[in-house]
């Protein structure tokens, strides 16, 4: 691990982590091929393993979404902890897919989706810790969530 501390800058956020999820379908939650980490789209799930639900821009406003959306990083944050141990096991975030379910008059899907790469950025720096990214928005996400996330990362 090249001096990576991505599990004592975690700690020092002060947050929790949400129970990994069990996948719903016929999918696999991650996928690791060769150095590389794939995370299938995850939800904000909670502490108690329930779900933030609601549209952004009807039921939940600009600064609810993006909290989701750091839900939704910290939900994949146990992911990886559960499938490969640790968060130092991670060298670099390459790819984040942020998906938004909004009022068709909503614009600000990346603003949202900055409570998810904030939270990376926080956990393996700004160098590391941010990669190329897609916010976009969708009419409708699965059970209703606010946001939805996928990511792929480069492992050590």
């Amino acid at each position: 691990m090249e001096n990576n501390h991505a599990e004592e800058r975690f700690a020092a956020l002060g947050l929790s982590l949400p129970p990994a999820p069990a996948p719903l379908g016929v999918y696999k939650p991650c996928l690791v091929d060769g150095k590389y980490l794939y995370l299938s789209g995850h939800g904000p799930v909670q502490d108690d393993k329930s779900l933030i639900i609601g549209r952004i821009g009807a039921a939940l406003d600009m600064e609810q979404g993006k909290l989701a959306a750091r839900q939704v990083g910290l939900t994949m944050l146990s992911t990886i902890k559960t499938h490969i141990g640790s968060l130092d096991k991670v060298k670099r975030v390459i790819k984040v897919l942020g998906m938004v379910n909004c009022t068709p008059d909503f614009e600000r899907h990346p603003y949202i989706i900055n409570g998810c790469s904030e939270l990376f950025a926080a956990v393996w720096g700004e160098e590391n810790g941010i990669g190329v990214r897609s916010a976009v928005g969708f009419g409708s996400l699965p059970d209703n969530i606010p946001v939805e996330i996928e990511a792929l990362f480069e492992l050590y």
